[in-house]
């Protein structure tokens, strides 16, 4: 009864979260260009305007994917403090879970977004946890704690993320 529950109320936030959502959800820019290249470890980076546009490799990905691009982007000030554990520390160098989604944010408001998320449950399921924890009130250091608690076993070694205040 408590998980279907907290299925439902997950299945809801998310709902929200999608039509509250801005932007242009497929990707592309009015001229269709973005600038995407290849990193060394195989992850494709690409540049949008904004934070509201996201990549176009998003375009054929689940909702739930999206979801977690689109928290990346509206939440990075928290993701930025929770760990990952799908080993990305040592595959990637990535150092938080908000590195599995955006590469870099520019000066100019752009937005280098990162497609290793894409392809890993485990970093989007971080990102929407953390998402709904932050909706029902925790935190930082609470989601923190839930996240190395839920992901310390049978889960790669974490990245070395920096500790909330």
């Amino acid at each position: 009864m408590i998980k279907k529950r907290a299925f439902a109320w997950t299945a809801a936030v998310l709902a929200v979260l999608l039509t509250a959502a801005c932007g242009d959800k497929t990707g592309h820019d009015g001229d269709g260009g973005h600038e995407t290249h290849l990193k060394a470890n195989g992850d494709l980076l690409e540049k949008t305007a904004s934070s509201d546009q996201l990549p176009s490799f998003l375009n054929h990905h689940s909702k739930e994917v999206v979801l977690a691009y689109q928290v990346a982007a509206s939440m990075p000030d928290v993701l930025e403090y929770i760990p990952c554990y799908c080993g990305c520390g040592e595959s990637a160098g990535h150092r938080n879970n908000r590195d599995c989604f955006i590469d870099e944010f520019g000066g100019d408001g752009s937005v280098v977004w990162n497609d290793h998320g894409s392809r890993c449950g485990v970093c989007v399921e971080i990102a929407v946890i953390s998402a709904r924890m932050k909706q029902q009130g925790k935190t930082t250091r609470e989601i923190r704690a839930y996240v190395d608690e839920t992901y310390k076993k049978g889960y790669a070694k974490p990245t070395i993320t920096e500790m909330p205040s």
